[in-house]
């Protein structure tokens, strides 16, 4: 990347630096809402989206239409304007996204858009960019449980600078051509994530009468997490995380990042072992309830955090390998979204999901499975090799331009 057309700028409209000022002077900040749904007058016949944190996992991060429309009455007062900011700032991980027209979104996602007397200095795909730098400085202050929750009051305190219109669109095309890149990347990749589910999802469809069915409190002994004050995390041992099973289908070492200080007699109670299955017990969509996550080495007095649940086989007649690419498939999250219920978060007890049946062919056959879904899935999720390790490594330049492009030197008073 060539940045002297940028130095030439920087040098000729800001070379002793650059305002910096707090998002909540320079922006209107508000939190969503959502219409009544039973009131059928807010959503039949719809033309106004209706934005949720799904719509930016799902569709990117510059956004016009939406998975749900409301009509004129849903609307409390006037519509979100164009060129909006949406922040999730209570999810597990940072999502945010532009919006390119007249919207409302749900109460998950946070609002920001442009205050008038502003308007003229700021570049809202400028601003856009910018909130990536505010998600690392939120990163830093992660609690406990490895959620990086952030509320309006706070996200008000952040600032961000104002250089020169010429500036700010200079560094918007060179990361929107960045941007471009990867997504042609990425759309290859889902393209062979697809085709990677469909075979899955194939391979781990049988008939009832075919092999003999068994549900998870048969095949699992469940157990609820450890409970601690937050001054206990930080050092000590490791721990599995929410954000670990979250993220993660297959959980090695390597992935846990979080530790607490435990007793002996808690290491006992809540340690983990090769074999174990986790599973998330809330989410902020249907669609993301219950993730499953299978620990594939023992790790010396790790345990499992209470927002998790663990599972440990009390029989051999399953693979726990096989068993989380089972409860990943279509088929078994159709089941898992089926038994659970959506107020402001999505919740499933396990009283209704241990009835969730799965299938049991010989040993040997699921072990051959498992072998064929792992050469699949290292395609697909290896960031060592092939398509994911190129998009790895195109991501991590992206990243570091990124950061280098947004760093501004204060303006002295």
């Amino acid at each position: 990347m060539s940045d002297f057309k940028l130095n030439q700028l920087i040098g000729q409209y800001c070379p002793d630096g650059v305002e910096f000022l707090e998002l909540g002077e320079v922006f209107y900040i508000k939190n969503g809402y959502t219409p009544s749904k039973s009131k059928s007058e807010f959503w039949t016949d719809g033309s106004i989206p209706w934005f949720r944190m799904e719509d930016i996992r799902e569709n990117g991060r510059v956004l016009s239409d939406s998975i749900q429309y409301v009509t004129p009455k849903a609307v409390k007062a006037k519509l979100f304007p164009a060129n909006s900011i949406i922040i999730s700032t209570t999810a597990t991980i940072w999502e945010h996204a532009i919006v390119t027209r007249p919207f409302i979104m749900n109460q998950q996602l946070t609002w920001l858009t442009i205050k008038e007397e502003y308007e003229h200095l700021l570049d809202p795909k400028f601003a856009f960019y910018y909130c990536f730098i505010i998600w690392e400085e939120c990163k830093k202050n992660v609690n406990p449980w490895g959620f990086a929750i952030v509320n309006s009051s706070k996200l008000k305190t952040f600032q961000i600078p104002i250089p020169p219109l010429p500036v700010q669109e200079e560094i918007v095309r060179i990361l929107d051509t960045f941007t471009e890149l990867e997504a042609e990347l990425e759309a290859e990749l889902e393209a062979r994530k697809r085709q990677y589910e469909y075979y899955r999802d194939e391979m781990l469809t049988f008939d009832d009468d075919e092999i003999e069915w068994k549900t998870i409190s048969e095949l699992f002994e469940i157990k609820n997490g450890l409970n601690k004050w937050k001054d206990f995390f930080g050092q000590g041992t490791p721990i599995v995380n929410f954000t670990d099973v979250f993220k993660n289908r297959l959980l090695y070492a390597k992935d846990l990042k979080g530790k607490v200080e435990v007793t002996d007699s808690e290491k006992w109670r809540y340690k983990v072992k090769k074999g174990d299955l986790f599973f998330t017990r809330t989410s902020e969509s249907k669609e993301e309830i219950w993730m499953v996550s299978a620990l594939l080495e023992d790790i010396d007095d790790c345990v499992f955090s209470g927002f998790v649940l663990r599972a440990r086989p009390k029989t051999d007649l399953v693979d726990s390998k096989f068993c989380s690419y089972y409860l990943n498939s279509y088929q078994a999250r159709k089941e898992i979204i089926r038994y659970s219920s959506f107020t402001t978060r999505a919740l499933t007890s396990w009283t209704r999901l241990s009835k969730i049946k799965v299938p049991i062919p010989p040993i040997e056959k699921q072990q051959e499975i498992v072998a064929i879904l792992d050469k699949f899935d290292a395609l697909t999720n290896d960031i060592s090799i092939g398509l994911p390790a190129e998009i790895e490594a195109r991501r991590q330049q992206y990243e570091y331009y990124r950061e280098k492009l947004l760093s501004f030197m204060p303006l002295e008073s």
